[in-house]
């Protein structure tokens, strides 16, 4: 099937000099982007799976200031 598509001059440019590079026809390689994206699942925003939560733990609390250089060094060489 034949179209008329307005694609951005830097794109087509690529498109030539891609289509080139691999031996193949533009219209080959715009088939198989199109048949890429399109088998692609939809971005929406939502995700497929949502993330799990990270991981959370209890430190026991700071042991020392780290704005307090002395005391960040001290407590370093005590362990």
């Amino acid at each position: 099937m034949k179209t008329t598509l307005n694609i951005d001059e830097s794109v087509m440019q690529r498109l030539r000099e891609e289509a080139a590079r691999r031996g193949t026809t533009m219209s080959a390689l715009v088939e198989a982007g199109l048949r890429r994206v399109l088998a692609a699942p939809a971005a929406t925003g939502e995700q497929q799976s949502p993330l799990p939560p990270l991981p959370t733990w209890d430190s026991g609390g700071r042991l020392v200031d780290i704005d307090d250089r002395d005391a960040l060094y001290r407590a370093m060489e005590a362990e």
